[in-house]
């Protein structure tokens, strides 16, 4: 019995002691993420009737998708996650149907968004006109836009990052791809 004491008194003294310090939970973390340099070079494809610049660390490549159309290409930075999704519509009498349909897509995103902030973007020197959407909050596409000569050619572009939208650990990401993507809008020419 007087083991059993001992033992117990030693137990519950070292509990006491482990006890003085009081637990405190760490923050969530993420991961860090490292960019790349940027630097750009001119994406020209004669196969295609526009050209602009895309990073270094970018590829393009054809949309496979089975509801694809000519044209249409992906834009894959693969070490991040993200795609911006180029989709290309010849213009006849169905501009203002092109300009609410890409409207309408980037509005889709008001649900998980917390503000959808439009900017007009005009290069009237290149003849290409447009719309840009930058959608902030937990949506999946924070930046789409569309361009156009108002004539011949209409092009649409929405960035996906895939992964699920968090924007506390993607906010870093979405940050170093903007500039990426307005820099293609900027130096958008179309080519026939």
């Amino acid at each position: 019995m007087r083991k059993y004491l001992s033992v117990l008194s030693i137990l519950f003294f070292l509990l006491t002691l482990s006890c003085q310090q009081e637990y405190i939970p760490k923050p969530r973390g993420y991961f860090r993420i490292s960019f790349q340099e940027k630097s750009y070079h001119n994406f020209d494809s004669a196969a295609l009737p526009y050209r602009f610049d895309i990073p270094d660390y970018s590829k393009i490549v054809p949309d496979n998708d089975r509801l694809a159309e000519p044209y249409w290409v992906n834009l894959k930075v693969p070490a991040h996650k993200a795609e911006l999704n180029l989709s290309y519509k010849e213009v006849g009498n169905n501009l203002s149907k092109l300009m609410e349909d890409s409207r309408t897509l980037a509005y889709k995103h008001s649900i998980k968004a917390d503000a959808i902030n439009e900017r007009i973007f005009v290069n009237p020197e290149k003849k290409v006109y447009g719309t840009i959407y930058l959608i902030d909050g937990n949506s999946a596409s924070p930046l789409q836009f569309y361009l156009t000569d108002s004539t011949h050619h209409f092009l649409r572009g929405a960035l996906y990052i895939r992964e699920v939208p968090n924007i506390d650990s993607l906010r870093p990401v979405i940050e170093f791809l903007t500039p990426d993507v307005i820099r293609l809008i900027e130096t958008t020419e179309w080519t026939h």
